[in-house]
């Protein structure tokens, strides 16, 4: 699901890192299926891209 939301918005790991906050190392993993992210954190993910999508907004951090 990660991989997924990050490839659908065109971006490589880092950058997509570098948007959600979240470090690349743990998004590896999650693509990788060696760990699993919360549930709940596709979601937020999925939401927060949604709305920059609708809004043409991108969150920087």
């Amino acid at each position: 699901m990660i991989r997924e939301l990050r490839e659908g918005v065109n971006m490589n790991r880092k950058e997509f890192s570098e948007h959600t906050g979240i470090p690349v190392r743990t998004l590896e993993d999650w693509e990788a299926g060696r760990r699993t992210p919360p549930e709940y954190i596709p979601r937020l993910i999925a939401y927060q891209l949604k709305y920059e999508e609708l809004t043409g907004e991108k969150n920087r951090h």
